[in-house]
């Protein structure tokens, strides 16, 4: 049950009044890079997110629009900032904290947002049906590399036709197995 590993560096997901707030009424975001997974790019642009305790400068922005917008993080970079670490599944925003974000042509403090993503293994319905897993489910992924071998529990499955097939980790975890663009893990139910 090999599946391919990606990393998700640390990226925000924006909505349409954001964006024309922090770029300009009507502002298009410039696709470029396509990601693995279909219809989600890389843009250009970029944005400050500020913390209580410092701000990380040059973070990505992830297309297309979002009806929420959505901070993701690794652990060490929220607590480096000084918001909250709160592990979530993308879109489940209820209670989590907050942050300032910063654009060419303005700011927005978002009240809740900023999440540190919970490990998750995207699949076909074709794949989760081969490997006997079903959508929402929990498994757990192993890692065979050299000196640096692990398990990681807790990754949540999410199956949808409109998927490709990988496992993201954020860069804590992939830089806690030492993981190499390309690299496979196995799925362990």
């Amino acid at each position: 049950m090999k599946i391919l590993i990606e990393t998700s560096a640390r990226h925000v997901h924006l909505t349409r009044e954001t964006i024309d707030t922090l770029f300009g009424a009507g502002y298009q975001l410039t696709n470029i890079k396509n990601l693995s997974q279909p219809g989600q790019f890389a843009c250009e642009e970029r944005v400050t997110v500020v913390g209580s305790k410092k701000q990380l400068p040059n973070v990505s922005i992830l297309g297309p629009e979002r009806p929420d917008d959505q901070v993701e993080l690794s652990a060490t970079d929220a607590r480096s900032i000084g918001v909250g670490v709160m592990v979530r599944e993308s879109g489940d925003l209820a209670g989590t904290p907050g942050c300032t974000l910063i654009g060419p042509k303005g700011e927005v403090t978002i009240s809740q947002g900023v999440i540190v993503a919970k490990r998750h293994a995207h699949l076909i319905p074709a794949t989760a049906e081969k490997y006997g897993v079903a959508n929402e489910q929990i498994v757990s992924l192993k890692f065979d590399t050299d000196g640096r071998s692990a398990v990681l529990g807790d990754v949540v499955v999410r199956v949808r036709e409109d998927f490709a097939d990988a496992v993201h980790i954020d860069t804590d975890e992939s830089n806690a197995v030492s993981a190499v663009p390309g690299m496979q893990g196995e799925i362990i139910i």
